[in-house]
């Protein structure tokens, strides 16, 4: 497999699109090291299930993605790092006036700083080993705006300028850096909201998603979780080596409009 004797670090990745995109890349061969903020018997299960259905090593290692001092020591914790997918994010909506300072203050930190922690971190190791990917989780509003969503839309543009600047700080090295810009992605927690909304409009499902839902994404269908991984792994195969300070947007063409 093609990534073998690799390892992976995701952040944020027990669950949803993060474990989409750890999932594929353990199919491709990496060793994985799963994260999140909580350490439950449910978080070592899941490594250990996902080992044993891909035959490759699985680490399950707790960090708080708020603080950049466990940002830094998960990097450490794993003890090699030749793939970094920086993906934990979380997310607030509010008019800016009426925005919740503590709540701006955690969607940089976890979105935007930690990115910035585990990036520093993990480049001396990929020198190192002479290989490294770094793969940003950016998104939609990575490349454009929605109304009160201050707090997303401005670290999520700013994990594309990092992105930027480590791919120039590593341009000399067989090092990449790119930032994957997903629109809506059909995820457990998103999936959980359709019955919700189905019932506040009084609307059919597929009428819910298209018309409500996707209004933004003109292809009219989520994204997978499935399609972010195949695209994490393209970026960290020898086809990508000179694909590097860019956005690939997972969109349907919502950034085509």
């Amino acid at each position: 497999m093609q990534l073998n004797g690799k390892t992976a670090i995701v952040t944020g990745s027990n669950s949803g699109i993060g474990l989409g995109v750890a999932t594929e890349l353990a199919k491709a061969g990496a060793d994985v090291v799963l994260n999140s903020f909580t350490d439950n018997d449910e978080d070592h299960k899941l490594a250990a299930d996902l080992a044993k259905e891909h035959g490759v090593n699985v680490r399950y290692i707790q960090a708080d993605m708020s603080k950049g001092d466990q940002c830094r020591a998960l990097i450490e914790k794993a003890g090699a790092c030749d793939i970094l997918v920086n993906n934990a994010g979380i997310q607030h909506v509010a008019p800016i006036d009426e925005f919740p300072v503590e709540k701006y203050d955690a969607i940089i930190a976890i979105n935007l700083s930690s990115a910035f922690h585990t990036t520093a971190a993990a480049l001396p190791m990929m020198r190192k080993a002479g290989w490294g990917r770094v793969v940003n989780i950016a998104s939609a509003h990575g490349l454009t705006a929605s109304p009160y969503k201050s707090a997303y839309v401005a670290a999520k543009h700013g994990v594309v300028g990092l992105t930027k600047v480590t791919a120039l700080e590593t341009a000399e090295e067989p090092i990449t850096a790119n930032a994957i810009c997903p629109g809506y992605v059909l995820t457990p927690l998103v999936e959980a909201q359709i019955p919700d909304t189905m019932k506040e409009y009084d609307m059919s499902r597929e009428d819910v998603i298209k018309n409500v839902m996707l209004t933004r994404q003109p292809s009219k269908e989520f994204a997978t979780v499935e399609q972010l991984g195949g695209t994490a792994v393209f970026l960290c195969s020898d086809a990508a080596a000179q694909i590097t300070g860019t956005t690939i947007s997972v969109d349907g063409g919502w950034t085509a409009l």
